[in-house]
């Protein structure tokens, strides 16, 4: 674990330690009742873009695939939908670990949904790690518009700002990667940004409260 991401994941808890209690509570999907709407956490809850855990923004909507592998975030976007793609954007490269992020955020590798956790908790929407089980239930019903999350009891993935963050290469092919100019990374297991959709109809979706 590399010192800039343990730092921006300690101002990011930190962080949320200074919410008071019932804004800490709506901010958290997990604990509200499915379809509720939770209000949005308050910018001021989230790291400035002088922390260690800003990034690259483009203008619009969508979030854009970037040639080393990261992804720039919309400048459109909430802070928190930009907090999780700067925090997905710590992956990059990360191996593949069945169960990896689930005992701790901080890990050596990633699964499916300790990727997915990885990123939320970085938007400061998540509090612990969940499995692909956890994340059928968590949030509300549908897809949200800014963040989706797919998951299903054997996988897990999220579409933030347009861009799916995932562990599967399903649906990347050389033929994708030229299409979109995706980093080759892209080809391989493990946490990364997808230049594709990942189409399939076996996934409950849901997606933070707000967002």
């Amino acid at each position: 674990m590399s010192l800039p991401r343990a730092l921006a994941l300690t101002l990011t808890s930190l962080s949320l330690c200074l919410v008071p209690a019932a804004a800490a509570h709506a901010q958290d999907p997990s604990s509200s009742a499915a379809g509720g709407v939770a209000a949005p956490t308050p910018a001021a809850t989230v790291p400035s873009s002088t922390t260690p855990a800003a990034g690259i923004t483009v203008p619009g909507s969508v979030a854009k695939l970037l040639p080393d592998g990261t992804a720039a975030a919309p400048a459109a976007a909430p802070p928190q939908v930009q907090q999780a793609i700067w925090a997905a954007n710590d992956l990059q490269g990360d191996p593949y670990v069945y169960g990896g992020g689930h005992q701790s955020f901080e890990d050596d590798g990633y699964d499916c949904s300790g990727t997915v956790s990885y990123a939320l908790h970085g938007a400061g929407l998540l509090s612990t790690p969940k499995d692909s089980s956890d994340l059928m239930k968590w949030g509300s019903t549908g897809p949200g518009q800014w963040i989706t999350v797919y998951s299903n009891p054997g996988h897990a993935y999220v579409v933030i700002a347009g861009l799916r963050l995932d562990t599967s290469t399903e649906g990347v092919s050389a033929r994708t990667l030229k299409i979109s100019g995706a980093n080759k990374h892209a080809l391989e297991k493990g946490p990364r940004w997808r230049p594709t959709k990942y189409v399939s109809k076996a996934f409950k979706v849901r997606h933070p409260a707000g967002f």
